[in-house]
């Protein structure tokens, strides 16, 4: 469900599809950042999970974050440079608010 969920958001394997959250998304992180999209954020993170569906193998899951999974270490990561919390809007809570079908705490 996961991975179906984001590929609902707009991240397919054939691009972002115009129109869609993802393009929001896109357009919102790349004007935050000064005009483009950064390695490692939301919006490559998603397309790439997006293009592979490999949202749920990754621990991203329409439950909540695998114990274990490279999804926890990343959120682990994402905590630790963040005083001990994953932000709101973050890499982390973004996918994981989209693989559940959220709106990834952005509009």
């Amino acid at each position: 469900m996961s991975d179906q969920n984001i590929r609902n958001a707009g991240f397919t394997s054939s691009g972002i599809k115009g129109e869609s959250l993802a393009s929001s998304l896109m357009c919102h992180e790349a004007k935050a950042s000064g005009g483009g999209v950064h390695s490692g954020g939301p919006t490559s993170s998603l397309q790439e999970m997006g293009a592979r569906g490999s949202a749920h193998s990754s621990g991203f899951t329409s439950s909540g974050i695998s114990a274990g999974s490279q999804a926890s270490k990343m959120m682990s990561k994402e905590a630790r440079s963040h005083g001990g919390e994953t932000p709101r809007g973050g890499t982390t809570s973004t996918i994981q608010s989209i693989s559940m079908g959220g709106k990834g705490g952005r509009r």
